[in-house]
């Protein structure tokens, strides 16, 4: 295991086996995890923020009235130099607050008194919208977000994921990261977390709407502490290590090298990447340099591009036992969770190709792989894990599948960006 602190953001890179045998091939897995600086409330960026809000007539009652409360108790938390717009939109698109600073609370508060629900729902238009009036104080060194609340299916302009995926990856290349809140049970989870994956951001169900308060707090408090953007990890593998994949995280590959973007690192926050590697031992019994890593990310306490590096080693042996007896088993349990997320991707899958039984019989199988692998590794969240997958098995019904199918792309999201909860 290598460590290495620059500033304030640490890197540290594990082997999964840093004790692997000699004379035959093997695979094993190499950990990257970065984590944030402890932030003083002194030290916080700005923050040039877009409220974008579903007003749809599926909106009307409750939510409406939830959704306008929350955005007033997430504005009383910006400062008076953060900027903030405030976007509506049905069937067309209003701004409601072009992007201006958080002077005059009142006026904003009346901003988000005018949304009405009526209408159809052009989600993508007005997604466009936020981020243009985010582009209008765009720079590097504050933090720049759109946070998109809907409750429907988008029936005006683009629908697809794909389609608001590709927006979410432009905007992310822009700066502009989305964080996408999916409120009661007729909207596309899909499309959701598409835009909020590409761009790097935050995805969260929320079943009732009363619960968006707590949503928008706990958003708003992250906008405030984040310690680096701009984040992205290189891993550059040596002579006779071939990469294989990635779990959990979408990367490019190429050759030797492999670049995985994280964008945002919140404080005290830590974000991990899993390569899955095959080793070809050195002819003799040596040291062998695996991989090494760089960081490159916008430190935001500082304002400037920093880099951190760290270079991973593996010994060999003739000894099977001592390489079971060195495993890390926190690697290893990274290891289950990733993998047992794509099994329960496969799961939604099968489900929604009328498989249910298919579908059920492999989250038990999950749950059973997840119970010998909290076991093994002495890791007590995949226990959870496992209990979750159950619940899962439980509720493929007609009855309760479109509410379940919503927790688990959420769940299956927040656990393979580890999206802080």
């Amino acid at each position: 295991m290598s460590t290495v602190q620059a500033l304030q953001i640490k890197l540290e890179s594990t082997l999964a086996n840093p004790l692997l045998l000699t004379e035959q091939k093997q695979t094993t897995y190499l950990r990257v995890a970065v984590t944030g600086f402890r932030l003083q409330k002194e030290n916080t960026s700005p923050v040039n923020v877009a409220l974008v809000i579903d007003k749809s007539g599926s909106m009307q009652g409750q939510k409406i009235q939830q959704a306008k409360a929350a955005a007033k108790i997430a504005v009383e938390r910006l400062r008076k130099d953060d900027i903030i717009s405030i976007v509506s939109y049905d069937h067309q698109v209003d701004v409601l607050l072009p992007a201006t600073k958080a002077t005059d609370k009142q006026m904003i508060y009346a901003a988000i008194d005018k949304i009405v629900a009526d209408g159809n729902t052009a989600l993508y238009d007005g997604v466009q919208k936020g981020a243009d009036e985010l582009r209008k104080f765009l720079t590097r060194n504050q933090i720049n977000r759109l946070v998109l609340v809907s409750d429907g299916l988008a029936n005006v302009g683009p629908d697809t994921p794909q389609a608001l995926g590709e927006l979410g990856a432009k905007l992310s290349q822009a700066g502009i990261s989305v964080t996408t809140i999916g409120l009661g049970l007729g909207y596309n989870e899909d499309l959701m977390t598409q835009l909020a994956k590409q761009s790097e951001g935050s995805h969260s169900f929320v079943e009732n709407a009363t619960d968006l308060t707590r949503i928008f707090d706990h958003e708003f408090g992250d906008l405030l502490s984040v310690v680096a953007q701009e984040v992205i990890i290189t891993i550059q593998c040596a002579e006779g290590v071939r990469p294989v994949k990635i779990l959990g995280r979408e990367a490019n590959i190429n050759g030797q090298q492999i670049h995985i973007p994280l964008n945002q690192l919140y404080s005290e926050q830590e974000k991990y990447v899993l390569l899955e590697i095959e080793i070809s031992p050195p002819a003799a019994d040596q040291l062998l340099t695996v991989a090494t890593v760089t960081v490159d990310y916008r430190n935001m306490s500082t304002n400037t591009l920093d880099q951190l590096t760290s270079q991973i080693n593996a010994r060999f042996t003739n000894n099977r036992q001592q390489v079971k007896d060195q495993t890390n088993a926190a690697v290893m349990a990274n290891v289950v969770e990733q993998l047992a997320i794509e099994k329960n991707k496969r799961a939604v899958t099968l489900r929604d190709e009328g498989k249910v039984d298919e579908a059920k019989e492999l989250l038990l199988e999950n749950a059973q792989q997840l119970e010998q692998g909290a076991s093994q590794y002495n890791a007590p969240s995949l226990s959870i894990m496992k209990e979750k997958n159950e619940q899962d098995a439980d509720n493929l019904d007609e009855k309760n599948w479109n509410k379940q199918r919503k927790l688990m792309r959420e769940e299956q999201y927040k656990r393979s960006t580890q999206q802080k909860y």
